[in-house]
Order: structure tokens, then sequence, then C-alpha cells
């Protein structure tokens, strides 16, 4: 099966890196893996998962609830598309999907996104806090047997 890593996230905004700094880890521990570290969101996203079959998407969230270095999965179906392409934040990642597929290109059959929960993600920084930092090593095993990878 063709898969993508797709790290998400800014390097230099502290936690916003967390899923760029996972799929880094994921490769390092699997060379043969296809992985891809963007900083990009949106409709940018769409040519870098056109033509896989697989499509295992990381990035950070910002929750009210949830704890810094919680771990999130999520499946295409659980977000909605977007009926409304005008945004600031541009759109969303299952209106990316639905309108590749209305465009007839070759989409990923499966996929799954982890979103990993953070503190930070507006301070200038390459590091990420020290929760985020320290979960990272389970939240990769954690992908690693979940994704069979």
């Amino acid at each position: 099966m063709n898969t993508l890593i797709l790290g998400i996230g800014n390097l230099i905004l502290t936690d916003d890196g967390v899923g760029i700094k996972i799929a880094q880890k994921l490769k390092e521990g699997n060379p043969k893996l296809e992985v891809i570290e963007t900083s990009e969101a949106g409709i940018a996203l769409l040519d870098l998962m056109v033509g896989y079959d697989k499509l295992v998407l990381i990035d950070s969230i910002k929750t009210e609830k949830g704890e810094p270095g919680d771990l999130y999965k999520l499946e295409l179906g659980d977000l909605k598309p977007s009926k409304d392409f005008a945004s600031s934040h541009g759109i969303g990642i299952a209106t990316v999907f639905e309108l590749g597929q209305r465009l007839g290109y070759d989409m990923p059959k499966y996929t799954s996104i982890y979103a990993v929960g953070i503190r930070d993600n507006t301070t200038f920084g390459e590091e990420c806090t020290e929760e985020v930092e320290e979960r990272i090593p389970l939240i990769v095993k954690q992908i690693i047997k979940e994704e069979k990878l």
C-alpha cells in the first residue's frame, strides 16, 4: 500500500511543530516511509496527498478540556466539509478531500488524522513545551502500532 505520512505545523512556533517532529521520528524509525513535512494548510495540501492509497496526517490541536500531549485519532468521516469556502484559515481537510474527489483526483482511500493537544502555538521557539515534548516518543509508538507502520 502506497502510504504518505504528512506532518503539518510550524517548527518555529513551539508546540505547533509537533506534527512535523512526530513525522520526522516516524521516518527515523523506518526510512522507507514516505514522509512530507509542511507548514501549508487548506487547499495547498491537495497536491501533496494525491496519488496515495493511505494518508496519515499529523497536526496539533488546541482544546479547552484536553491536556497538552493528549493524542486524538480522527477519521475523515468525523469531520464535515464546509459549504463556505471563504475563511481566514482557508478550507478544512474534509473540504479538501471533497474538492479533490469532485475534481476526479486520485485521493487516498484510507485516511487517519492524528491531532496532538498543545499548550502554546504562538511563542517563537524551536522546542515544544515540556509536556508535549515528553509525550512524543509515546505518540510515535502509538501511531506505529495503530497504523502498522
